[in-house]
C-alpha cells in the first residue's frame, strides 16, 4: 500500500496581530494596503470560519487534480499561504503561478515562499484579475475569498477566462462569502458570523468598522449564483464541498 503523505494545517508562523479597526477611524473603503498586508495572516485566520480546514481541504483536492508538468494558479494569492501548504505534497514539476493586485501582499508572499522558489518554478504576478494574462497549462486553479472582490459586471468574464485556460480534467476551487436569499436568514447568518469574530477576540467596534469598510468592496453572491456562474462558464461538474452559514467552498471540474 502506498504511504499517504500527511497534509498539515496552516504552518505555524510569527504573525502581527490585526488591530486595524481597533480605534475609531474615518470611514473609508477597505484596501489590501501595506497596513493590511502586515496583519493579513492573523486577520484571515481569525475572520474566516474553519480557515485551516479550508486550506487543508484545498491541499487534499490539489493532490488528486494537479498534474505533473502543469501549472497551478492561485488567483488572489495574498501572502502565499496556500502555496506554502501545497509545496510539500505536490510534484516539483508543477509550476506555481500567483496573481494578486496588491504589491504589498506579493512582497509578503515572496518572503514567505523564498524556499519554495528554490524547489519549483514560482511566478508571482501583480495584476488585476480582469487584466491578467491568460492561464496556460493549468490543471488546478484556486480562488480563496477573491471573486467576491471582483465587480459583478466582470465575474462572468473572469470565470470564462479561468475555464478557457484550464486543461481537460482540471479542477477549480472557489471559496466565497455568501448572502442568503431570505433576508431574515441572512441577518441570522451575519449575526452568527459576528459572534464567531467576537470569540476570536474582535471588539464590536472592530466588527462594525470593518463591515462598513467592506460594504462597497466585497459584494457576495448567493450560492446558487456562484454555481450558475461556473456552469455557464462551461464547467461540467460543480459541487459544493463546504458550507458554514454565509461561507462556502465549491469544486468545479472541466
Amino acid at each position: 500500500m502506498m504511504k499517504e503523505n500527511k497534509i498539515s494545517a496552516v504552518p505555524p508562523r510569527e504573525v502581527t496581530v490585526d488591530r486595524i479597526f481597533a480605534d475609531d477611524r474615518k470611514p473609508s473603503d477597505f484596501t489590501f494596503s501595506a497596513e493590511t498586508a502586515k496583519v493579513f495572516d492573523d486577520m484571515v485566520s481569525r475572520s474566516v470560519p474553519f480557515y485551516d480546514e479550508l486550506q487543508r481541504m484545498t491541499t487534499e483536492m490539489a493532490r488528486d487534480f494537479a498534474q505533473a508538468g502543469t501549472a497551478l494558479y492561485d488567483l488572489g494569492c495574498a501572502t502565499g499561504t496556500t502555496f506554502a501548504l501545497l509545496d510539500p505534497v505536490l510534484d516539483p514539476s508543477i509550476a506555481f503561478v500567483g496573481v494578486d493586485n496588491s504589491a504589498e501582499m506579493l512582497a509578503k508572499a515572496k518572503e514567505k515562499l523564498a524556499a519554495v522558489a528554490k524547489r519549483r518554478t514560482l511566478d508571482l504576478e501583480c495584476a488585476d484579475l480582469n487584466g491578467m494574462r491568460p492561464l496556460r497549462n493549468a490543471s488546478f486553479v484556486v480562488m480563496i475569498l477573491t471573486l467576491q472582490f471582483v465587480r459583478p459586471l466582470h465575474r462572468e468574464r473572469v470565470a470564462k477566462k479561468i475555464y478557457d485556460g484550464m486543461n481537460d480534467r482540471g479542477a477549480f476551487i472557489l471559496i466565497e462569502k455568501l448572502t442568503a436569499q431570505d433576508s431574515g436568514i441572512n441577518r441570522l447568518f451575519i449575526d452568527y458570523y459576528h459572534q464567531l469574530k467576537r470569540r476570536q477576540g474582535y471588539s464590536d467596534m472592530e466588527i462594525a468598522q470593518k463591515r462598513e469598510a467592506l460594504e462597497n468592496v466585497l459584494i457576495p453572491y448567493r450560492i446558487e449564483e456562484n454555481i450558475d456562474l461556473l456552469r455557464n462558464a462551461g464547467f461540467r461538474s460543480v459541487e459544493s464541498f463546504f458550507r458554514w452559514y454565509n461561507f462556502c467552498g465549491i469544486l468545479a471540474t472541466k
